[in-house]
């Protein structure tokens, strides 16, 4: 490949992360509304997953790159060829969809994504310093520390306020723990779509393993909390699952481009951009005051801004 190829890629790639961002953002609105209508987001969470591998094993089954795709994953798991951990990055979508429902429609998509900034930028540069995504091992430099510890300043703006005083520590801490996980699952997704030459299976394996945890999880939670409200009848209350398709079969095929560290945080961008405007239009039940939803935004572009620039 060329340089002007490489760097074309590349690029191509860091707007790929952008668009998963948006993605990402808009899903955990509707999951967190799910969540709150039927006062059980982990059921919201089980509905969302179950719908996303309900489409995957239909573009699975239509289409031969799937089918292929899925019969390299069966026989690399019975040859041992693919080490078991690499099927577990639904775990971390799954506990990832649950906590939107549980969490976004008191704090709001803007809280809520940059907790994800901060768990995604510190585990981001220890996954690629360590090698174990699919870019192989990352250097880590002052640009990329630093950038990780403006994420995580983002989130310390928010034990400032009032905010604390008024809601569980945590629902506050929920999404750092959501930012850790998807920073795993965006590395474990890459490595094995490119295991078995298809992102789409990674992602099938990724909705798999999430929709059995989340089967478990809501059956508990309805066991002990009761039965949930009534189902709500508006349609794209129930199209979070497709978009979770989405952004991790993107993630699942950029993330040997960009590493992980740079995928998480360019992400961000559209993550935040889409965050913005949905509170402002659809506002949550408890969200942090204007000033510090307006510095916490500031200082997690900041870290996306330091974390990718060549500086000298």
């Amino acid at each position: 490949m060329t340089a002007v190829a490489g760097r074309r890629a590349f690029w191509m790639g860091m707007l790929a992360a952008v668009a998963v961002g948006a993605l990402t953002a808009i899903q955990a609105r509707i999951n967190g509304n799910l969540g709150t209508r039927l006062d059980n987001g982990i059921v919201a969470g089980f509905i969302s997953f179950a719908s996303g591998l309900a489409a995957l094993i239909v573009i699975t089954t239509l289409t031969k790159s799937g089918r292929s795709g899925a019969q390299r994953l069966v026989t690399g798991v019975r040859e041992r060829r693919i080490p078991w951990f690499l099927l577990t990055g639904g775990l971390a979508g799954a506990f990832s969809v649950a906590t939107q429902g549980l969490t976004v429609g008191i704090i709001g998509v803007s809280l809520f994504t940059v907790g994800i900034v901060a768990g995604q930028a510190v585990t981001g540069l220890i996954i690629d310093r360590i090698g174990y995504g699919p870019a192989g091992a990352v250097a880590v430099t002052v640009g990329r520390a630093a950038g990780a510890a403006l994420a995580l300043v983002s989130v310390a703006v928010v034990l400032t306020g009032d905010l604390l005083a008024q809601t569980p520590w945590w629902i506050l801490f929920m999404p750092f723990g959501v930012g850790v996980g998807i920073a795993y699952q965006q590395a474990t997704n890459g490595r094995l779509g490119m295991l078995v030459g298809n992102p789409m299976t990674a992602t099938l394996m990724n909705f798999i393993g999430g929709t059995a945890v989340l089967t478990i999880a809501a059956l508990i939670s309805v066991s002990i909390a009761g039965p949930t409200n009534p189902w709500p009848t508006e349609p794209w209350l129930y199209v979070g699952g497709v978009m979770g398709v989405a952004y991790i079969f993107v993630s699942a095929a950029v993330v040997h481009r960009i590493g992980v560290l740079l995928l998480g945080l360019a992400s961000v961008v559209g993550q935040l951009a889409a965050s913005v405007i949905i509170d402002a239009f659809f506002p949550a039940s408890n969200p942090p005051a204007w000033w510090q939803s307006t510095l916490m935004v500031t200082l997690a572009l900041a870290a996306v801004v330091t974390a990718t620039v060549p500086w000298r």
